[in-house]
């Protein structure tokens, strides 16, 4: 009697794991497609919070990348910024006039 509960159970293992089988393998291949998406997005991120480029000319960094190539993020790292900042010099004054 002990054999048989025993051989019960494997079966209903074995067919629980092959009907779950599907469901593993859909989030196996969920996981792999959303690092994928992360992996593909992760320039547009670094672009887009960089601050070596402003305005019109990170949104043309960014569509370079959407729309020509991922190599386009390459070119930005040697690249940008494509003009030089403009940086404004603050002369201190340590004293009081009377």
């Amino acid at each position: 009697m002990n054999a048989l509960l025993i051989i019960l159970g494997v079966c209903a293992l074995s067919v629980g794991l092959v009907t779950l089988l599907p469901l593993l393998t859909l989030g196996v291949v969920l996981l792999v497609a959303l690092g994928a998406f992360f992996i593909w997005f992760l320039p547009i991120l670094i672009i887009a919070s960089s601050d070596e480029t402003r305005g019109g000319e990170k949104i043309c960094w960014i569509l370079a990348i959407l729309f020509l190539s991922w190599f386009a993020w390459v070119f930005y790292f040697f690249l940008a910024p494509l003009k030089p900042k403009h940086r404004i010099h603050y002369q201190h004054y340590h004293g009081y006039q009377y």
